[in-house]
């Protein structure tokens, strides 16, 4: 699919909300499991916040893991969320630019 057809389909503007609401979900989802990981409660799979990540809320993730100082000794996390951003962000201006 090339990129005006992407645009037909899905507004800009649609695009933009969905990104803000994405980052907004995983900087949150962050926070809710660093708190519950302070009560010893139920904790949100790392699955999950690899998911938010990937589903495009890495800068969301990543802001909440350093503001919030969680899961920050994983190298998992401090690897894996960047390196799952910076695809994402290469993969865009690949499909933009060809």
């Amino acid at each position: 699919m090339d990129i005006e057809t992407f645009l037909q389909i899905f507004p800009l503007k649609y695009v933009i909300i969905y990104l803000i609401a994405i980052n907004v979900i995983g900087f949150f989802a962050m926070l809710i499991d660093k708190e519950k990981a302070k009560r010893g409660s139920w904790r949100i799979p790392e699955k999950t916040l690899f998911m938010f990540t990937f589903l495009g809320g890495g800068f969301g993730t990543i802001a909440g893991m350093y503001l919030f100082r969680h899961k920050t000794k994983k190298l998992r996390f401090t690897i894996g969320f960047p390196v799952i951003l910076i695809t994402e962000i290469a993969l865009v201006i690949y499909w933009v630019t060809r």
